[in-house]
């Protein structure tokens, strides 16, 4: 035991190592479509029934009565026998001075119908009791495993048991068939490795062909649950009776259901002796095109001269794994020197490989190459015959056959001397027992292990095969499939020598619907497959960057989703700068205006004597222009970098330098009253105006104001914020306003004493206005109240630097307005019509208006 796990481990060992090795090395098979062979690749059923001789006694190989009785496919069968047989019998360390001979009989079913069997003669019973009749060892049956079912409870009675070397089918029942051994294993990975290539080609809605019977419905409830596991899912399952009647009304129903379905990828599996041949010789003739998926019993040309999983974006088998047989072509030659010449020949018998011969030097793919090229690549010295699955298991039953009775030779050696050489008369069922245990290396240097149970798991080379010209095809392998890996790693793909023979990067899809391209995710719709599905645009803000992705994923709050929403790009920080036009022009108009206020200032200063300066009470004057100076100055602090410092001086100095300009012109407003108001001598209030009263507004209103700012200081200051969502790929940095309450309190109470201002202006307007400046104070209010009125709506409807923008604009405009009202005028009399400035035109002028009242 220990021996026999020792060389177990060694064997997975180089086939593992030298996996990568093989499938770099390309392997190619070549086959000419022989259109005068009507009956294609039947196969008829056949019995090797095994015995011995002593000594080497050469097989009659050659019989022209047995090559008329079945097809040129069964010679292939029939040759591997032969061609093991004779190996063995030559080989001196296998059954020395004992050769193996073989009983040859085929088309042994001529009629099955209602049950019944019909046998062609009575002498083909093997290992009957009678007397002068030969005992035979073991029978090897196959390839249509109905032989065997029919077959075995006659080779049962007769105590000879039987090796099944066709394809799986259900024939393992002990209870049921105790004497039959099945040489295929049960292809337990076949599904695993179909789902695995879909998932490697992307494929996700794919069609299903079975037969109905107990093999195809276990297949496809193998398949469905590794599908639903690696989300393919299925397009449609048709499933091909046996019934003869059924099937002429179910014919059309199978068609449509493959042509209605999107699926370009059909997996087929069955029994190829069942309709299902018969349908793919109909599709053909209506062009049905698919890709098919199949094993190694669905490549075969069928009785029109063609394969029958034709199409031309070509076929994909699966096929146990098995290494060509160097010698069989020329054992066939030697053996059927007429029939198999040349390799044109054996073309048209079977598949011709060229191992490990790169591709042509001239061609890039396989459809450029010139057409004799392909002939001289296929005609080099290399070229060899490949066996079928079936005659692989048939050659390697007849070396389980011989090492099983080797081991039996070697414990019974005495007992041989004693006989004196005679044919030792072996127990069937002894030999049969060993075989069910035995395991070896063949000649091909593959493993042989007949422990049912202890088998290896399957291994399978996927294959390509495809039309060259109308009567050449051409096989390739493309990949293979071992379970002997992780899972996941499973599967190996040669994707140069699927784009050399196909000129596709990638293989022909097979999807429910478009793939959804990066930018977009996937939308499930109730009630369908969940690869059907359609493709919504990420929301914003969120990308997806993969094919296929089922949720978009949000970019963090520094980024943004580009356009394509592919990627995330990283926001710019952006504020109201210096070095962008719209900052450069509020700076601009900021220190213009303060410049033009301190010109103001200056030419007042100058003319300070003058009447226009006096009047109205000039230290208010000066006062009011120095408040509109830094009125414009403060606005400077919205633009540029901000910092903590700048955030809290922009509000407060806002709110200070207003309120002093408010309150200025309050009091000129009230000086204006009280000067034309209370000139009755003796009036109570006249001690207001030469006292100089309304000057205390101005200290007083500004107190409270600064009492407001220190609340708004001490519970929530302005500081330096972030906006991540305002502006598209932006950051927008602004000073947040802290306590919303305490701004626009401060604001209200900005905004009450000019409307107070342009109360008591308005209540003045009518007033003499020589010098007079209640006209002027009442416009410059209602110019100061119609700014900040139309400021809240227009503010909050901004985002960004437009809302610092607008609050600049709003400072500029309205203390450009108080500027503008109040001192232009008299800036135009004092510069342009100085005779007007001056006492005695003063008394003129109001000796006028006296008399006009």
């Amino acid at each position: 035991m220990v021996k026999m796990f020792s060389l177990i481990v060694v064997f997975l060992v180089l086939k593992l190592s030298f996996a990568f090795c093989r499938l770099s090395d390309p392997t190619f098979f070549w086959r000419i479509k022989d259109k005068e062979n009507y009956l294609g690749d039947k196969e008829a059923d056949c019995l090797f029934s095994i015995y011995t001789k002593h000594g080497y006694v050469k097989n009659d190989y050659y019989s022209d009565n047995l090559d008329k009785q079945v097809t040129p496919k069964t010679i292939l069968l029939i040759s591997s026998v032969y061609f093991a047989i004779e190996e063995i019998n030559r080989n001196i360390h296998i059954l020395p001075n004992i050769s193996l001979q073989v009983k040859i009989e085929c088309n042994l079913m001529l009629d099955h119908v209602k049950g019944g069997l019909s046998l062609k003669r009575k002498e083909i019973v093997p290992n009957y009791y009678c007397k002068n009749q030969r005992r035979y060892l073991i029978v090897l049956t196959g390839p249509l495993w109905i032989t065997s079912y029919k077959f075995g409870p006659i080779l049962y009675f007769s105590r000879t048991p039987e090796i099944y070397c066709g394809y799986f089918h259900f024939l393992s029942d002990q209870e049921q068939f105790p004497h039959l051994y099945q040489m295929t294993p049960k292809d337990t990975s076949l599904s695993l490795a179909m789902v695995s290539l879909a998932v490697h080609f992307r494929w996700n809605w794919i069609g299903v062909i079975i037969t109905d019977d107990d093999h195809g419905i276990q297949f496809l409830s193998e398949l469905r649950a590794i599908m639903e596991k690696n989300t393919v899912c299925l397009s449609f399952v048709t499933i091909i009776t046996y019934d003869n009647t059924l099937y002429i009304k179910m014919a059309s129903k199978y068609y449509h259901q493959i042509i209605m379905s999107s699926a370009q990828a059909v997996i087929v599996y069955g029994d190829k002796e069942s309709p299902i041949q018969l349908s793919f010789m109909l599709w053909k003739f209506e062009n049905l095109q698919r890709l098919w998926v199949s094993v190694s019993q669905f490549d075969m040309i069928t009785m029109i001269g063609d394969f029958m999983l034709n199409s031309l974006h070509g076929t994909l088998i699966f096929s146990h794994q098995q290494s060509e047989m160097f010698g069989f072509k020329q054992f066939m030659q030697t053996v059927h020197p007429s029939n198999y010449s040349n390799d044109i020949s054996f073309a048209k018998l079977w598949w011709t490989y060229f191992k490990c011969s790169l591709p042509p030097p001239n061609c890039t793919t396989l459809k450029n190459c010139p057409i004799k090229t392909l002939f001289k690549w296929f005609s080099v010295p290399s070229l060899g015959m490949s066996m079928s699955e079936t005659c692989y298991n048939l050659y390697n039953s007849v070396y389980a056959v011989a090492h099983s009775l080797h081991e039996i030779v070697l414990q019974h050696v005495d007992t041989y001397s004693e006989n004196d050489g005679k044919v030792l008369d072996y127990i069937s069922w002894k030999v049969f027992s060993f075989l069910k245990t035995i395991q070896f290396v063949n000649p091909a240097g593959d493993l042989v292990n007949m422990h049912q149970n202890r088998k290896l798991d399957t291994e399978y080379d996927i294959f390509y095969i495809m039309d060259i010209l109308k009567q050449y095809s051409l096989k390739i392998k493309i990949g293979r499939f071992s379970g002997h890996f992780p899972n996941g790693q499973q599967l190996f793909m040669s994707n140069e020598m699927i784009e050399w023979a196909t000129n596709l990067k990638e293989m022909l899809p097979s999807v429910c619907n478009m793939p959804c391209s990066p930018g977009l995710r996937k939308y499930f719709n109730e009630g369908k497959a969940i690869c059907c599905f359609d493709c919504y645009t990420c929301p914003e803000n969120e990308i997806s960057n993969m094919t296929d992705m089922d949720q978009c994923v949000k970019c963090p709050e520094d980024e943004y989703a580009n356009t394509d929403q592919t990627k995330c790009l990283k926001k710019l920080v952006t504020f109201l700068d210096y070095e962008e036009p719209l900052g450069i022009a509020l700076a601009g108009l900021a220190l213009c205006f303060s410049a033009l206020t301190a010109v103001v200032l200056c030419v007042f200063l100058k003319h300070r004597d003058t009447p226009i300066v006096k009047a109205n009470n000039e230290t208010l004057s000066y006062v009011l222009l120095v408040s509109l100076i830094f009125c414009f100055i403060c606005s400077l602090f919205y633009i540029g970098h901000l910092s903590m410092a700048t955030c809290i001086l922009q509000q407060i100095t806002f709110a200070i330098v207003f309120t002093v300009a408010a309150s200025t012109v309050l009091a000129k407003t009230i000086t204006v009253v009280l000067a034309f108001k209370i000139t009755v001598p003796g009036r109570r209030l006249r001690w207001l105006l030469l006292s100089g009263a309304p000057n205390y507004i101005i200290p007083i209103c500004t107190l409270i104001q600064m009492i407001l700012c220190g609340i708004w200081l001490g519970t929530s200051p302005p500081f330096v914020d972030a906006d991540l969502h305002v502006e598209h790929g932006h950051i927008i940095i602004f000073c947040n306003k802290g306590s919303v309450i305490a701004f626009y309190c401060v604001l209200g109470y900005m905004g009450s004493l000019a409307l107070a201002s342009f109360f008591v202006a308005f209540l003045a307007r009518n007033l003499p206005d020589t010098f007079n400046e209640a006209k002027l104070l009442t416009f410059s209010m209602l110019v100061f109240c119609s700014v900040w009125i139309t400021f809240l709506p227009v503010y909050h409807s901004f985002k960004g630097k437009a809302m610092v923008a607008v609050e600049v604009f709003c400072i500029l405009s309205s203390s450009a307005g108080m500027l503008l009202c109040i001192f232009l005028p008299k800036f135009y009399i004092i510069l342009l019509q100085p005779q007007i400035n001056s006492f005695n035109e003063f008394r003129k002028i109001h000796a006028k208006e006296i008399n006009v009242n």
